[in-house]
């Protein structure tokens, strides 16, 4: 029996290691090109380079005008992510603490426009910031916090339900208002899914090409939309781009990985009642 159980373990282990190197692949196959000549990408994608060339990373960096494209990354990301977290969370408690059909219907239908495809309201959404005069960064992160706000809510939500109404009956013992409750003693519980919701919408928002390539003119592109620069109709600089795209990256995992443990914790207390 012992040896049924080492068995099955070791076979665990190696699937577990075949996935890690499956998911591994497109990171080394991107860094491993990022670093080679054209004609030597084209000779084999696979290997690695047999001269790492940094000079790559310094023309991708010009190129894509970095630290101001970075900016309008960062500025555009960090004001959606902050509007998705506070917003959605109040929703969420507002929605959770108040048992009735109005807020059920509420709730529903921020879950349910989940499963409606932006494609299907990318022209009247256009059309409509378009006659506002809102086509620019500001009307676009107030296009991602509509966006963001259904699965915060969802996953808010299902975090709120674990938490036991008894402490808002203790706080308002105490004389704090609705909104110091929330604040400081709900709120801070909240802080494992708060960084999952966070997490979630910068990987998404930071990455997004569709939305902003319709929203956003010329000097107020972001790190996706300049990258679109280096293929053109004629010619592709894949070298360029992939050490681009590696620069771009790398924030994104960072705070990944540094938050990953809340993560894991945040969707498990928002998915499960």
């Amino acid at each position: 029996m012992k040896k049924k159980k080492t068995t099955g373990r070791v076979v665990l282990e190696i699937i577990g290691i075949l996935l890690a190197l499956l998911w591994l692949s497109p990171f080394y196959i991107m860094l491993a090109n990022a670093f080679k000549t054209k004609r030597e990408l084209f000779e084999n994608t696979l290997a690695p380079p047999s001269e790492p060339i940094v000079q790559n990373f310094v023309e991708a960096f010009n190129e894509l005008d970095f630290l101001r494209t970075f900016f309008n990354s960062f500025l555009i990301t960090s004001l959606s992510i902050i509007c998705i977290v506070f917003f959605s969370a109040m929703a969420a408690y507002a929605l959770s603490r108040n048992k009735s059909k109005v807020s059920g219907v509420i709730f529903f239908l921020f879950v349910a426009s989940m499963l409606i495809p932006f494609q299907s309201v990318m022209i009247p959404l256009v059309k409509i910031f378009s006659e506002l005069q809102s086509l620019n960064k500001w009307g676009l992160i107030f296009m991602y916090i509509g966006f963001g706000s259904g699965l915060s809510l969802f996953l808010y939500h299902g975090a709120l339900k674990n938490i036991p109404i008894s402490l808002d009956e203790a706080a308002k013992i105490d004389g704090a208002t609705k909104w110091q409750t929330f604040w400081h003693v709900i709120f801070p519980l909240l802080r494992p899914i708060g960084i999952t919701v966070a997490i979630l919408n910068v990987i998404w928002i930071w990455n997004d090409f569709l939305l902003p390539s319709l929203v956003l003119g010329q000097g107020d592109e972001t790190i996706p939309l300049k990258l679109f620069l280096f293929f053109g109709q004629y010619t592709k600089q894949w070298t360029l781009a992939l050490a681009g795209l590696t620069i771009s990256i790398i924030p994104v995992i960072i705070g990944y990985f540094i938050a990953q443990k809340h993560i894991i914790k945040g969707v498990s207390d928002g998915a499960v009642k």
